[in-house]
């Protein structure tokens, strides 16, 4: 019956596709299984607010694993996308939760500002300052003026 009806020939392009995609599945799943498994750090901008021309304040969110310490990156832009702000913020470890109001420190109004990202020491992959050339970066944090004098006497 094998040579009567052909049934002893080979779909060898059936076999071929099969073979392809349960390697494709099991890379995917490789991928899945190593992206579930990295120590993620959860962050979140909640809140941003432009308090002066010089200043913009930050609320941010960030869940550490294992409490341990954190670096976060925070900026802004002017209307053009241009940075006027750029600050890495550095999390003590020790607590599961954390926010915080960074007080951000620019070179004119802000016109947004932006949570990059939140890693731990050493695994933060973001966007590096993007000053207009010849411009150099506000030193940060935002402090208030100092008077000449402190108080009452």
């Amino acid at each position: 019956m094998r040579e009567r009806y052909g049934l002893d020939q080979r779909n060898w392009g059936t076999l071929a596709t099969v073979t392809i995609v349960i390697i494709a599945f099991l890379i995917a799943l490789t991928f899945l299984v190593i992206a579930l498994s990295t120590d993620r750090v959860q962050s979140r901008l909640l809140a941003w607010d432009i308090v002066s021309d010089d200043r913009v304040d930050i609320t941010f969110e960030v869940r550490p694993p294992d409490d341990r310490p954190v670096v976060c990156v925070l900026r802004a832009q002017d209307a053009t996308r241009a940075d006027v702000g750029y600050a890495r913020v550095d999390i003590p470890g020790g607590s599961p939760y954390y926010i915080d109001t960074y007080p951000l420190r620019t070179l004119i109004p802000a016109y947004t500002a932006e949570l990059l990202g939140c890693g731990v020491s050493g695994s933060l992959d973001v966007v590096p300052p993007q000053f207009p050339p010849g411009i150099v970066p506000p030193e940060q944090p935002w402090q208030a003026e100092q008077l000449p004098w402190s108080g009452y006497e």
